[in-house]
């Protein structure tokens, strides 16, 4: 079946199959959450990217396979309801950048800075912090797919525009700064953006609009 990356809050999953990792988007709750259950072909081990709702169905998304690590793209309490429950599950480890620290519900085990490595299995995922829908906000970038890099992008990157900065101006620049300097003008037209709702999109299909994002502020 081809992946077409359109999900639901109560629906079926999309998967997707990249050299080396299954792609797994599940939309979950009442704000149609995007998670991402990211499995290691070779080895069975799993990270998900957001445990926002849902814990049941999205252990069940995890199946037989070990689930590793809990990745938070941010703090904000539509993204962290199921946390909790996934780590008595599963003993799952809670990564997240200090910035959202706080807002987690429980301590998390490591914290992730811009560029450190984050392992799925024998996968390794790329962490970028993009500053400005909360002051953590974390990215995860898989370049092992020789056809186009794959982005998970949380509530910094969506079709149409950036995060909700609520008018401030500060944070507005912040983030459309990092999405410009560390997105943009790295990563080919061509690269897949997975964000914490709704549709994907890609860098190519954004970058026309990126003078509009800026001149309308938000």
């Amino acid at each position: 079946m081809t992946y077409t990356g359109e999900v639901a809050a109560g629906g079926p999953a999309d998967v997707r199959d990249l050299p080396g990792l299954r792609v797994t988007k599940v939309s979950v709750g009442t704000f149609d959450n995007n998670v991402y259950v990211l499995r290691c072909a070779a080895t069975g081990r799993t990270v998900l990217v957001d445990g926002a709702d849902e814990p049941e169905r999205l252990l069940a998304e995890v199946g037989d396979g070990t689930l590793d690590a809990i990745v938070q793209t941010h703090g904000h309490w539509d993204h962290i309801r199921a946390i909790d429950a996934l780590r008595a599950a599963t003993g799952a480890e809670l990564l997240c950048h200090e910035g959202d620290a706080p807002a987690m519900p429980s301590p998390p085990t490591r914290l992730v800075a811009d560029g450190d490595e984050v392992r799925v299995g024998e996968v390794t995922l790329r962490a970028i912090h993009l500053a400005g829908h909360t002051p953590g906000g974390l990215a995860l970038l898989y370049e092992g797919d020789p056809e186009r890099p794959h982005l998970f992008t949380g509530d910094s990157l969506f079709p149409g525009g950036v995060g909700n900065t609520q008018d401030d101006p500060e944070r507005f620049a912040s983030l459309l700064g990092d999405v410009e300097t560390k997105l943009f003008d790295r990563l080919p037209d061509s690269t897949w953006v997975y964000p914490g709702h709704g549709r994907d999109t890609t860098l190519g299909a954004e970058r026309p609009s990126l003078p509009e994002w800026r001149a309308r502020g938000w």
